[in-house]
């Protein structure tokens, strides 16, 4: 397993892979410093990430390979059906998924998701359009949210 730091707007990120494709992205919350050089099979995960935070990149096309249950697996590549600029509640991700009362199972598994960004939980949000929980802190998906938006507008209240 590879890994690599780079410093990205949200924060200093930890990225970890091998071969078989990206396994984890973890937000740092210490002073590292970014690696000057990174490990050659993470290069390209590194560019399309670079890439997406200068809003150049709407969809990733880089191998993943992330640890989980088959249930996990399951909701995280339904999360990947999610357009970038759009949104989806729990409920109706679970609808997707077909058990509608499977809702905190979708929810729970949406949280454990090792790949935030590339996988992106960050568009799920409450069936009343709030902001609920987020493993990097709803700051962070405040901004991804605002970041996908299509429309840039000057909000009057931040």
């Amino acid at each position: 397993m590879e890994s690599a730091n780079i410093k990205t707007p949200l924060g200093m990120v930890k990225i970890e892979g091998d071969m078989l494709g990206l396994s984890s992205i973890t937000i740092l919350d210490s002073n590292q410093e970014p690696d000057a050089i990174f490990p050659k099979i993470l290069e390209d995960a590194i560019h399309q990430l670079q890439e997406y935070f200068k809003g150049k990149r709407r969809a990733f096309t880089i191998n993943l390979n992330p640890k989980g249950t088959d249930f996990q697996k399951k909701v995280w590549e339904a999360l990947r059906h999610i357009p970038y600029g759009k949104t989806m509640s729990y409920l109706e991700l679970a609808k997707t998924l077909g058990d509608i009362k499977a809702i905190r199972a979708v929810a729970a598994a949406n949280g454990k998701n090792p790949l935030w960004i590339v996988i992106p939980c960050h568009r799920v949000i409450g069936s009343d359009g709030s902001l609920t929980g987020y493993a990097g802190g709803l700051h962070r998906k405040k901004w991804l949210l605002n970041h996908e938006n299509p429309v840039k507008q000057q909000s009057l209240f931040d």
